[in-house]
């Protein structure tokens, strides 16, 4: 009989061992994002020091990551022009099998300004393959946005991409992504409550992660009773073990989490300490029965920023 270790270290091709991660030189508050990322909170401290905190915690945050075996593939961001989202990558790029990589629409002007091309060429150099660049930017021009795995959760091994649509989110760019990507769209909406009125949650992502054998998902978040039982019969049905979290779990980045694997298929669960310390000890117990947890530190980027952990990290299959 296999032992959990035994399963554990088995490498499992869908679960990426290295990272792409943007090192931050002017991070900072966006407005531009920040009509309908209802996560983040503008600070009164200087631009100097949020930039300051910003990169000791993303630097603290790739030594855990390679402490733990994972490649990480660091690339310094650019003075020029101004891009104070930098450090969330997974939004305008993401790496597949085969060489696969696909540049998505984005709905903020600045961010736009994150898709460096060359970036691409620095990956080469790692000794990561890109056979296939798929640029689907151009449908921004039609108002349709797509941003990337925050849009996206990808079921990469059942091929299921689950999405709550939003202004970050068209339906018309999801049903048409997973048809040239031959995914299933699960599509649905999700809100939470700010200043007592109920809002789409800007990304799929903040809300819900889906690893190997489990998944982490705020269900009361749908607010569509036929959605949620639709949601949930599909992780179920690939063998998903439903962990679920609070609305007020979410708004600590619960749901913002990303699974990962090192060299030798030793499973990581990345989270935020802010994520680690809303969830319950049976949460973390349940979590700890699957994968060891990675914990990072990042309350900067988290308020300043808005996003957490999962969408600092674009992986590389």
């Amino acid at each position: 009989m296999k032992t959990e270790t035994s399963i554990i270290n088995q490498p499992d091709g869908s679960i990426a061992k290295c990272v792409l991660m943007i090192e931050p030189v002017s991070f900072g508050y966006n407005r531009q994002t920040a009509v309908n990322n209802f996560f983040q909170k503008e600070s009164d401290i200087s631009p100097e020091i949020i930039q300051r905190d910003a990169l000791e915690e993303f630097q603290a945050m790739t030594a855990q990551l390679r402490a733990n075996g994972i490649e990480v593939i660091v690339i310094k961001d650019t003075l020029h022009p101004h891009k104070p989202d930098s450090i969330f990558p997974n939004n305008w790029v993401s790496f597949h099998e085969g060489g696969l990589v696909v540049i998505y629409p984005m709905f903020a002007a600045n961010r736009r300004l994150e898709r460096r091309i060359e970036i691409l060429d620095i990956i080469e150099t790692h000794g990561k393959i890109i056979n296939n660049v798929n640029n689907i930017s151009v449908w921004e021009e039609d108002k349709r946005f797509l941003e990337g795995t925050g849009s996206l959760v990808l079921d990469r091994k059942n091929g299921i991409a689950y999405a709550s649509l939003s202004g970050r989110t068209d339906q018309s760019a999801v049903e048409q992504y997973c048809r040239i990507y031959n995914y299933e769209p699960i599509l649905f909406t999700a809100r939470h409550t700010v200043n007592g009125k109920r809002k789409n949650v800007y990304h799929t992502n903040v809300m819900m992660c889906v690893a190997d054998k489990f998944a982490i998902i705020c269900l009361t978040s749908i607010d569509d009773p036929a959605e949620r039982t639709t949601v949930t019969e599909y992780l179920t049905r690939t063998g998903k073990e439903i962990i679920e979290i609070s609305e007020e779990q979410m708004h600590c980045f619960a749901g913002n989490m990303l699974q990962l694997q090192n060299d030798s298929g030793k499973r990581f669960l990345v989270m935020s300490q802010s994520a680690h310390d809303s969830l319950t000890g049976n949460q973390i117990d349940k979590l700890k029965s699957f994968n060891e947890l990675i914990t990072c530190s990042i309350p900067t980027i988290e308020q300043v920023g808005g996003g957490s952990v999962r969408c600092m990290m674009a992986e590389i299959l």
